[in-house]
């Protein structure tokens, strides 16, 4: 795999402050791919540096001359769709047909749509005698995961630059690569130097400089909410902005007389998709009293399908979790929710056959699960659904509810006003209704611990602005 050894900061590739390197390995196969800097506190100082000195020029440019610039960061970004799969399915390990249409497609999508927003956006009205504006808020600091690593960047970098805001970007360590192709369609865009800045690392050191830095004004982080809660603690000290997008445990809840067979079927792809490494998956499953064991029969049928394969395989529909960490984890979970008394009816903690090397987990469902359990709480983050029984609706909207998290969810019913009514009671972000298809314009977020603040369409830009009235 092509890897840079330096960073992208003021519109150029250039060495790292330290000596220190982090190692991009394949998760299907546990070998070394790459070699990227693990930058120092250095050089997100110069990072900072650049984007405050691009700053006032990249604010008072025209948003159709800002929105010129994001269309031209969408064809190269679209130039360069297969060797993005490629490079997410070698250092994540995504199947790549998965990765194609959601690891290269979403993101190329995302950043056409603020493209247009940047050309339509209300950046100034009337409001009686005062006129509103609305002004980017600075520079960013924007700190992204590995489990989605290009869609990630692209929705907090596009909204950004649209904004006029300029940023200083840290990637996860795990997959840094596509961050490097997105900072050379960077520069093949033309955006003017220091408006994007890149510095690769480690989270206790590059990431955490950047998040306390008195020269950025927003951190933008995806990630754990334990490391949200940290972020967010090093951002008040300095009375500066965050936007969090944290953790979930959503809840798919099938309603009476709902059709179960494509509920249960939606509901195992929904969670098994990325390895079941996605922040929004509806891991908890709520089926009502009368069908319980058909959904979990149902459920083991639908798992059986999912076999973990190569993931440059073109059939290929579960590929291996990022690392032996996450596997370790995931492995533990299934452990534990066995060890509580849930029944496994698909999977378990061991390897898959055959998979012994590479951090495989079997995808799991479990039966039998009750609100208090470990696996019922807490995000896993891999192949792991828990069925859970409810009487009725006020017992399916407590158990929904049960949790602290709210980032997402979904509702199922023969009656379309009743699942509206249902998803009015979740305290969650984000509602599909009989399998509503994802919508890159609608607000992306979450309620309790799921995070604060909103990406994606109008609302994930107006995160990157602040508001000065003008009285006459």
């Amino acid at each position: 795999m092509k890897a840079h050894d330096g960073m992208y900061i003021d519109g150029d590739w250039r060495p790292s402050a330290g000596t220190a390197t982090i190692e991009v390995v394949n998760p299907a196969d546990e070998q070394v791919i790459a070699q990227v800097p693990a930058g120092t506190a250095t050089d997100v100082d110069a990072a900072v540096a650049a984007a405050r000195s691009a700053f006032p020029g990249w604010a008072a440019t025209a948003p159709a001359d800002r929105a010129a610039r994001l269309t031209a960061l969408r064809d190269a970004l679209a130039d360069r769709r297969d060797e993005i799969a490629e490079t997410v399915t070698t250092e994540l390990g995504a199947p790549i047909g998965f990765s194609r249409k959601v690891h290269a497609d979403l993101p190329i999508a995302v950043a056409g749509s603020y493209a247009e927003l940047a050309a339509e956006y209300t950046f100034e009205e009337k409001v009686g005698n005062s006129t509103v504006l609305h002004e980017p808020v600075g520079v960013v600091g924007a700190i992204t995961p590995w489990n989605y690593p290009l869609h990630q960047i692209v929705a907090k970098v596009a909204p950004a630059l649209a904004a006029g805001c300029t940023v200083v970007l840290k990637p996860a360590e795990d997959t840094p690569l596509v961050a490097q192709l997105f900072a050379e369609a960077v520069h093949e865009a033309g955006l003017p130097a220091g408006v994007f800045n890149l510095v690769t690392g480690r989270g206790p050191e590059a990431g955490q400089a950047l998040a306390e830095h008195d020269g950025v004004d927003l951190v933008s982080f995806t990630g754990s909410t334990a490391v949200g809660r940290r972020i967010g603690a090093l951002a008040g000290g300095a009375v500066k902005r965050v936007a969090l997008e944290l953790g979930g445990k959503s809840a798919n809840v099938v309603l009476p007389g709902a059709d179960l067979t494509r509920a249960v079927k939606v509901g195992v792809a929904n969670v098994f998709a990325n390895s079941g490494q996605t922040c929004s998956a509806w891991t908890r499953m709520l089926v009502d009293a009368d069908r319980y064991e058909e959904a979990v029969a149902l459920a083991r049928e639908a798992a059986a399908k999912y076999v973990p394969g190569d993931p440059d395989d073109e059939g290929s529909r579960l590929g291996p979790v990022v690392s032996a960490k996450q596997r370790d984890r995931v492995r533990g979970y299934i452990e534990r929710g066995a060890a509580e008394g849930a029944r496994v009816v698909a999977g378990g903690p061991d390897a898959p056959e055959g998979r012994e090397r590479g951090y495989w987990v079997r995808p799991t469902v479990f039966a039998d699960v009750t609100p208090e359990m470990t696996i019922a709480q807490e995000e896993i983050f891999g192949p792991v659904i828990a069925i859970l029984k409810y009487e009725d609706e006020d017992d399916a909207v407590r158990i929904a509810n049960g949790t602290v998290y709210g980032l997402a969810g979904a509702v199922w019913s023969e009656d379309q006003d009743e699942a509206v009514a249902f998803a009015r009671r979740l305290d969650t972000g984000q509602v599909d209704i009989n399998g509503g298809r994802f919508n890159p314009l609608a607000p992306f977020g979450g309620y309790k611990q799921s995070g604060v603040g909103r990406e994606l369409g109008a609302h994930g830009l107006a995160e990157y602005l602040q508001t000065k009235s003008l009285q006459f």
